[in-house]
């Protein structure tokens, strides 16, 4: 899934999502919550990290400010 800054001004310049839990129990998570993710949405490289961040905000429809609560409940379980 293609995204545009220009479109989607709210995940532009924003500071990184700090994930302490295993990023594979995370993806897990995520993927019983949101059934429409796939393994590529996942897709990762450490260079690529917040690209990967941007591209799931945009799919959930989600803020970061939200992406970053998502992931601190993610802390809790």
């Amino acid at each position: 899934m293609d995204f545009c800054l220009k479109c989607c001004p709210l995940i532009a310049n924003l500071p990184v999502v700090d994930i302490v839990r295993s990023w594979r129990e995370q993806k897990i998570m995520l993927k019983r919550r949101y059934p429409h993710l796939s393994d590529e949405d996942f897709a990762l490289e450490m260079k690529d990290r917040e690209s990967m961040l941007k591209k799931l905000a945009v799919k959930l429809k989600k803020t970061r400010a939200e992406l970053e609560s998502l992931f601190a409940e993610l802390q809790l379980y």
